[in-house]
């Protein structure tokens, strides 16, 4: 590829050409092929072949501006000029950092007579001529995709010049799209302390600070932000979603439909409006709003996906054989196919098909696991860290450390486990609050693991033997403090995040009387669910999109339980789903109980219990207890022997690689 780009640079246009023509029966709807053929036949001013190239590449990468760009010289090329301000707008919408549509469109907006249209594009060049070209260029290079580069650019070009704000933003803007949200915040923290008044700079690090499920602070960012600009869409639509983050939900869903009334075109609102809905038990107006959206959108899977999600919704004929032909198209992409996918799914388990159910869950699951980022090797590593740091012994040298305050009521295990339905029976007694997936435990456990380089041994939960009485007692007045903004008054409140069960050590630490209750439910039925879903992106769990990935995951939580409850003795109740569907009244006895709560009749009157739930069984827990979804894994038996397989390949007992006998679980 590079000598093909070579043979252009010296000017032999033919041979750059025939290198390209080769290249792309190689690797056909590779981008940089199909750019290089396109410039080449317009160097070769075959200017009509040119323009097809590039209509190829469109179907293919339809969000790179250099396209656009190229679109754009060809016809500036053909004296086209309407088409080509067209192309060269396009090409700035996508990739702002391109100099040289901003010069084209400053010459031909002058020669129309559009003056103000001319001076905006002669301002946008000359501000991207005030940064260094290496900033400029690697700000291009990460609007087109191309992130890797973009970051050794950078990185180069301010270890030798020096920090400056606009590398250190994109430096930001990388980590967030690699999903490192708190690096992200630490380098607009800088970009800020050098320019305060930065607004665009500001609003990423509110972003940030979302991502990192920093909400409260978050909504302070975009609330100062709101103050010197009160009508910015983008601010009042991302303060909304930080009040949705927090539990107000009521006012989120007001702040969405205010902007829906301004922008009705916007199907991303009349998402976001059907999420709100659908926390509040609105299931029929969460389905209108999701219409809406696909209404909006043609071909828009992810609203497709979440219609299938509601208990009551069906799928007509005619709308079912749509999103087959869709979801079969190769223009379709990926993130919309896979979406399609698990919407089909959905509908087929529901019309009883339950082998066409299987096949697209199978092909949405392998359609949505390259984008995750599960390292089971570094999860298991910090578990046998925790068994060999957290002894008993351990323990007993730290008797009545931490924070004595007895309020919080963890509950822990996997997804799809009966968690959520555990916390609705709990929240609704009158003196428990339900609260969200509360993020502070692990953003406390994040400060103490810190930033690990490469090849470094992880911080935590080493780090635990580090701290003293006072500090544990402070890191756990910090967790009741910060935990405040999503409760009311009363005693007791849930903090419902599965994945805590990784630090109940650090959690028994700094609040010792906190109670613990471990969701469990059968391994099979437990994966399964999980497999059938779509989890948020950045902040679902990464691990329950391949069998392998679920068993493993399933025998760590399994394992690492074990040893909680070896070294935490009387600390954690466990709560078999199964147990609580068949023998209902008992086990919410047993539950209130460890809980030192009275009895009330809500508690088993759950389902009628208002209040804002904002996980997938959403719905599920506003019905009364029934047995349906007890066995339902068993409809999709005759296809599960890989994960039956799975399951018995990961031995109980230990954290090591999985061996190899016969079919069973843990």
């Amino acid at each position: 590829m590079d000598s093909a780009w070579s043979l252009l640079q010296q000017g032999k246009i033919a041979a750059a050409y025939e290198a390209a023509c080769a290249l792309r029966a190689t690797y056909p709807g590779n981008r940089h092929v199909l750019f290089l053929l396109a410039v080449s036949l317009r160097h070769l001013e075959r200017f009509a072949d040119a323009l097809d190239a590039l209509e190829e590449l469109e179907r293919h990468h339809p969000a790179y501006g250099r396209l656009f760009e190229e679109r754009g010289l060809c016809h500036l090329a053909r004296q086209a000029t309407q088409p080509a301000i067209t192309a060269f707008s396009t090409a700035v919408r996508l990739n702002p950092w391109l100099a040289v549509s901003w010069t084209a469109l400053q010459r031909l907006y002058h020669s129309c007579g559009q003056l103000r249209e001319a001076e905006w594009a002669a301002q946008s060049r000359a501000a991207l001529e005030q940064l260094p070209t290496e900033i400029r260029t690697a700000h291009g290079l990460f609007a087109d995709g191309d992130s890797g580069a973009a970051e050794q650019l950078v990185r180069r070009h301010l270890q030798t010049h020096g920090e400056h704000i606009e590398g250190l933003r994109l430096l930001a803007r990388i980590a967030m799209a690699h999903d490192a949200p708190r690096e992200a915040e630490i380098l607009l923290e800088k970009v800020l302390k050098t320019a305060p008044e930065y607004h665009a700079a500001r609003y990423e690090y509110a972003r940030a600070l979302l991502r990192g499920q920093k909400h409260l602070r978050a909504r302070e960012e975009l609330a100062a932000l709101l103050a010197s600009d009160p009508d910015n869409p983008s601010y009042r639509l991302t303060h909304a979603t930080a009040c949705a983050r927090l539990g107000a939900i009521e006012q989120a869903l007001s702040e969405y439909r205010t902007l829906a009334s301004r922008t009705p075109e916007s199907a991303e609102l009349h998402l976001a409006i059907g999420h709100a809905l659908k926390s509040l038990g609105r299931a029929s107006e969460a389905a209108q709003s999701y219409r809406a959206a696909a209404a909006l959108r043609a071909g828009y899977a992810t609203a497709c996906w979440h219609l299938a999600t509601l208990a009551t919704f069906r799928f007509a004929d005619d709308e079912l054989e749509r999103m087959v032909r869709e979801e079969a198209d190769a223009r379709t992409n990926r993130v919309d196919r896979y979406h399609l996918c698990f919407a089909l799914g959905k509908a087929f388990e529901e019309r009883g098909e339950y082998e066409r159910s299987f096949r697209y869950y199978e092909r949405g699951n392998a359609l949505k696991k390259p984008e995750c980022r599960f390292r089971p090797e570094i999860l298991e590593n910090i578990a046998r860290r925790q068994v060999t740091t957290c002894t008993p012994e351990f323990f007993a040298a730290r008797r009545d450390w931490g924070c004595p305050d007895a309020a919080p009521i963890f509950i822990v295990g996997l997804p799809r486990s009966g968690s959520t339905l555990i916390e609705q029976i709990l929240a609704s007694h009158s003196a428990v609050d339900g609260t969200l997936e509360l993020p502070n435990i692990a953003q406390l456990v994040a400060d103490l693991q810190g930033r690990s380089r490469p090849g470094e041994e992880p911080r935590y939960p080493g780090a635990l033997a580090k701290l003293g009485r006072e500090e544990c007692r402070r890191l756990g007045e910090q967790y009741i403090q910060d935990t405040r903004v999503y409760r009311r008054d009363r005693p007791f409140f849930i903090d419902k995040c599965p994945s805590n069960f990784q630090d109940l050590g650090f959690i028994h630490l700094i609040l010792p009387n906190s109670r613990v209750i471990d969701a469990r439910r059968d391994p099979i039925a437990c994966c399964f669910s999980n497999f059938k879903q779509i989890f948020l992106p950045g902040a679902g769990p990464q691990f329950v999109y391949d069998f392998a990935d679920l068993a493993r995951y399933y025998r760590m939580y399994v394992e690492l339980m074990r040893h909680w409850d070896a070294v935490l003795p009387g600390k954690i109740l466990r709560v078999q789903y199964e147990q609580l569907v068949t023998d209902f009244p008992a086990t919410v006895q047993r539950i209130l109980k460890f809980c030192n709560l009275e009895p009330q009749p809500a508690c088993l009157q759950f389902h009628t219990t208002e209040r804002a739930v904002h996980t997938l069984s959403a719905e599920q827990v506003r019905r009364p207890i029934d047995r349906a979804g007890l066995d339902q894994w068993r409809r999709f038996e005759p296809w599960l022997g890989p994960l039956q397989d799975a399951l018995a390949r990961f031995q109980v007992g230990s954290f090591d690689p999985p061996t190899t006998h016969a079919r069973g679980g843990p």
